[in-house]
């Protein structure tokens, strides 16, 4: 038989949260963003990344970068902003990752970039535009 809602929900007397499980732990809540049971009122904001890596075959290119940034503009008394003058980026595919140093790949192409004049919008640009060999279409 099936049970009615004020059966499968109760309010706890203790902590005031509506649960639906017997396992209630009083001021706690599961994350909806990271599967897990968090304290009442703390927020996630990004999901853990998977365990697991794509396997060998799937095209994916592994990106990594850094922003040099000059502090010469102030953006108030105690705080100065930080200006993107350059971004390095270094890349490599599932192919090309265990090579010390090829240069070039066959799949994913030139594996170093430095983006100058618009470093932001340079980068964001190269990212969005298909790859060489397939890896991104």
């Amino acid at each position: 038989m099936k049970k009615s809602l004020s059966e499968r929900k109760r309010c706890c007397a203790t902590c005031g949260l509506l649960v639906t499980v017997a396992r209630h732990e009083c001021n706690k809540i599961f994350c909806a963003n990271c599967y897990q049971k968090m304290d009442a009122g703390l927020l996630c904001y990004m999901r853990p990344l998977k365990d697991a890596l794509p396997d060998a075959s799937d095209k994916v290119l592994y990106v990594f970068y850094d922003f040099d940034t000059t502090q010469n503009n102030r953006y108030s008394d105690k705080a100065t902003v930080h200006v993107p003058d350059l971004v390095c980026v270094h890349q490599f595919c599932s192919q090309c990752e265990d090579a010390a140093d090829c240069g070039e790949c066959v799949r994913c192409g030139q594996r170093r970039h430095s983006f100058w004049d618009v470093p932001v919008g340079d980068l964001l640009t190269y990212l969005c535009r298909p790859h060489i060999g397939s890896i991104r279409t």
